[in-house]
């Protein structure tokens, strides 16, 4: 979450209006993430998250926006978007497709320890479950179509040896069999800062903006290579045995996810890597822009190559 596009308190006004909200007492912008320009809204019925969307078209939006509360009626803890008067998820701030959603309670974990890992895990395994009738697709906008291009765009501001990497690992990953895999819709982004809790009780999920039909295993790849790891890049196997108890208690693995696991895990640091590469290298201009380090997605990726995880078996 950042701020690209300022929204001056008038404009904001006159949005609201749209929505039995109550009138504006408070808002401010958000500087953590980086894809789209966010707002803190409070107003006399509550507090929002606005969200202007800098890179996804109007048209894709329903998918996010629609399973959202999708899975909000299913009873799972994630963020709803607001209808308006019209019964409308999406609108227009600024000429920037927007969106209003209830601000959940909680806050995300510095440094997750062992409980809220397992509840993380039930709850990925719960959303994967309850989106099993949900109608929409969408490919993955940061599968391996988007990963070439996005290299051979930074091979040449790399140093030769990360692009040696990432060639290779290219070259790995195109041999990876993952269409054998169990498919679905996949948050795609959840990092502790995408997960809330008061205490030990997770209180929320957010930030579906990555969601798309894709691997289940590589939803849980993300999640363990971002909860589950120390700066070095090595993994915690505690933290690990963790989340997985927490997921197969919902659903439990097959054999050929077991198998596959340390490759999900490979290709769920590269796609970060990517993605932090690129924007360190060709920055977006904003108000408030927070760009993440590559170096801690590298890391990970030369430790899951030196030292392959093997999933243990849960007693």
């Amino acid at each position: 979450m950042s701020v690209y596009t300022r929204v001056e308190r008038e404009q904001l006004e006159a949005f609201l209006r749209r929505y039995a909200v109550g009138p504006l007492v408070d808002f401010r912008g958000i500087s953590a993430g980086i894809e789209n320009t966010n707002y803190f809204v409070t107003t006399e019925d509550g507090e929002w998250v606005l969200t202007l969307f800098e890179t996804v078209s109007a048209r894709e939006l329903p998918y996010f926006l629609n399973l959202m509360d999708h899975l909000a009626q299913r009873g799972l803890p994630t963020a709803a978007p607001l209808a308006d008067h019209e019964g409308e998820f999406l609108q227009q701030l600024n000429a920037r497709p927007a969106a209003l959603v209830r601000r959940l309670p909680g806050a995300s974990p510095e440094q997750p320890n062992a409980v809220q890992c397992e509840a993380m895990g039930e709850v990925l395994a719960r959303m994967h479950q309850a989106a099993r009738d949900y109608p929409a697709t969408r490919e993955n906008s940061r599968g391996p179509a988007w990963w070439r291009p996005t290299a051979e765009r930074l091979y040449p501001v790399l140093p030769a040896e990360d692009a040696g990497l990432l060639r290779e690992e290219l070259a790995f990953q195109s041999q990876v069999r993952q269409a054998v895999l169990p498919r679905g819709v996949i948050h795609g982004d959840l990092f502790h800062d995408n997960v809330l809790f008061e205490g030990d009780q997770l209180t929320g999920v957010i930030d579906f903006y990555y969601a798309c039909n894709d691997v289940l295993l590589y939803d849980l790849a993300v999640a363990v290579n971002d909860w589950c790891s120390h700066d070095d890049g090595k993994l915690d196997a505690a933290l690990q045995a963790a989340v997985l108890s927490g997921y197969e208690r919902v659903r439990p693995l097959q054999g050929d996810e077991r198998d596959s696991w340390n490759a999900l895990l490979r290709a769920a640091a590269l796609r970060f890597w990517l993605s932090r590469l690129q924007d360190l290298h060709f920055p977006r201009a904003g108000e408030m822009t927070h760009t993440k380090d590559p170096g801690i997605f590298r890391r990970i990726l030369l430790q899951r190559i030196e030292q392959p995880v093997v999933m243990p078996e849960l007693p």
